[in-house]
C-alpha cells in the first residue's frame, strides 16, 4: 500500500482515547475560565472534531491572545527553515487546557514577595 500523507495521517494514537475514557466529555470542560494572556496547553480531544487543531499543534503550549464565545485564539511559535514563526491559531476551548509552565515561576514570586 503507498502511504497516504492525510491530514490526520499518523495519529492513529495521538487522537485516540485512553482505556476506559471514552465517551462525552464533562461539562465542566466548557466552563473553564481563561482570559488573554494565559498559558494554554493544546491537546486536540478526539471525540470533538470541531475546532480541533492540526496535529502539529497537539502537545504544544501557548498564549492566548483572543477569546470568543466557544474558543480560544492562541499564539504559538513553530520553527520554520532556521527561524522561529509565532503562529496564531483558533482552537474551541475543548482542546486546551490550563498550563503548569508558569507554576514554578509564580510560586517563587509569591515567596518573594514575601520575604
Amino acid at each position: 500500500m503507498p502511504k497516504s500523507y492525510g491530514i490526520r495521517s499518523g495519529t492513529r494514537y495521538m487522537f485516540s482515547k485512553k482505556f476506559r475514557q471514552h465517551g462525552p466529555i464533562h461539562l465542566s470542560r466548557y466552563l473553564k475560565q481563561v482570559k488573554v494572556g494565559d498559558y494554554v496547553d493544546i491537546f486536540a480531544d478526539p471525540s470533538i472534531h470541531k475546532g480541533m487543531p492540526h496535529k502539529y499543534y497537539h502537545g504544544r503550549t501557548g498564549i492566548i491572545f483572543n477569546v470568543t464565545k466557544s474558543a480560544v485564539g492562541v499564539r504559538v511559535n513553530k520553527p520554520v527553515n532556521g527561524r522561529i514563526i509565532e503562529k496564531r491559531i483558533h482552537v474551541r476551548i475543548e482542546h486546551v487546557r490550563p498550563s503548569k509552565c508558569q507554576k514554578e515561576i509564580l510560586s517563587l514570586k509569591v515567596e518573594n514577595e514575601k520575604a
